[in-house]
């Protein structure tokens, strides 16, 4: 009897462990498989700050280096530049989160964009990229690339159709946002892996800072790559910057042999404090998509102004979209204000945005205090206003990036100011 029970309660355990985790228990606690305790037994991992390790002889060397050819030694290392354990730490948990083979940690998000795309793309090559993506990395592609000898085509966001037929016989990389920034489109990822995966060597690669693990896994519906600006909603605090790739182990492996070469590795002490964030990352999140939609709901039934973009609402054009494939739509709203007959709309957005009391003036996303900007005047400050209009940045256009204050202070500050305009 006692041996029955026993069986019994091995199988009821192996069901558990094959059980897969939520977000937040994966963000607190990484894969939950064969863990080992950390050095010392710490609770938090160590933080390793060296720039070099030591071998105790020539045969504990040779061992390394054997064992480095068939994938190296978890927590082990040679020199900075190629792994430090503490941010593999932080990247086996980003890479658990976003249900990928692996991670691979950079000093910022921009450098994860360059690093990915240099190492992917040969001279000669063809890269295609949505309209609405991150500004730098569309001068990147645009200019830098170019000057290396890679096209690119630009295909407005939503148009499948366009994109396909850009498709050339050198492309090798599709690479969008989703959600964008400002207006935050939301591509369809599963029509986005389908259409690569009619042409052969095309890869798809998503920016899914916006989004967050917790909102959305690209991953999951065919993506090749995710790229995350961990700057923002990952750490969560504002006081780091770092950027991220998660993939498949033999994609991240080539491309940690390039970083290796590039030289553009994270500090570990920034991956601690990365780390550190990650574990409310789910809690923080939840909050803030529950605000960011409250707002959203407020302004566009605000006669003060006069859209919303927000893949929460019905009228965003990516809601159905964004309904199938997101489990949340993130803490950032961007809006337009309404101006008064003869009134500038660039200095009446400039007296609303004053007005505000909670949210700080200031670039960047996804901390725990919000933060607001005008994209006329912060990111796009030296073009004319016909020049931001030609590339659809708005002189009226509010980008409200939401933290972690109360739902309902944040609604009266809004009110508040929009009552001064």
């Amino acid at each position: 009897m006692f041996d029955v029970v026993q069986t019994q309660e091995t199988a009821e355990l192996n069901v558990w462990q094959k059980r897969p985790f939520g977000s937040s228990t994966r963000a607190v606690h990484g894969q939950l498989d064969g863990r080992r305790p950390n050095a010392h037994h710490a609770l938090t991992t160590p933080l390793v700050q060296t720039a070099t390790y030591t071998f105790t002889d020539t045969a504990d060397l040779c061992a390394f280096m054997d064992a480095k050819m068939w994938g190296g030694v978890e927590g082990r290392g040679e020199y900075g530049r190629y792994g430090n354990p503490t941010v593999q730490s932080a990247e086996k948990r980003i890479a658990a989160l976003e249900n990928g083979g692996d991670a691979l940690l950079f000093p910022t998000g921009m450098t994860a964009v360059t690093n990915v795309l240099l190492s992917i793309l040969p001279t000669g090559s063809h890269i295609i990229f949505t309209d609405d993506c991150y500004r730098k990395t569309r001068v990147f592609v645009s200019a830098f690339l170019r000057r290396l000898g890679i096209e690119s085509a630009q295909v407005a966001m939503g148009d499948y159709d366009a994109l396909e037929a850009a498709i050339q016989p050198n492309t090798r990389i599709i690479i969008s946002e989703s959600p964008t920034n400002p207006y935050l489109r939301v591509a369809d990822l599963e029509k986005l892996a389908q259409i690569a995966r009619r042409h052969r060597g095309v890869k798809t690669i998503i920016d899914a800072t916006f989004a967050t693990p917790v909102n959305q896994k690209p991953l999951d519906f065919g993506i090749d790559l995710v790229i995350h600006s961990a700057t923002k909603y990952l750490s969560g605090h504002n006081d780091i910057m770092a950027g991220v790739a998660v993939g498949d182990a033999g994609l991240i492996h080539a491309l940690r042999q390039s970083q290796g070469m590039l030289g553009g590795v994270l500090d570990p002490h920034a991956a601690y404090l990365l780390e550190r964030g990650l574990k409310t990352l789910q809690l923080r999140v939840q909050r803030q998509n529950e605000t960011a939609q409250a707002v959203a709901e407020f302004l566009e039934q605000h006669p003060k102004v006069e859209r919303v973009w927000y893949p929460g609402l019905a009228s965003h054009p990516d809601y159905a979209v964004a309904q199938a494939q997101m489990n949340g739509f993130g803490g950032v709203v961007s809006f337009e204000i309404a101006s008064a007959s003869g009134e500038d709309p660039l200095h009446t957005t400039s007296r609303f945005i004053d007005a505000m009391t909670i949210p700080l003036i200031a670039p960047s996303l996804g901390g725990v205090e919000s933060l607001i900007e005008q994209p006329s005047l912060m990111s796009y400050y030296e073009l004319s206003t016909e020049e931001r209009l030609t590339i659809g940045i708005k002189d009226n256009l509010v980008r409200f990036a939401i933290g972690i204050e109360d739902t309902a202070d944040i609604l009266a500050d809004l009110e508040q100011a929009l009552r001064v305009i």
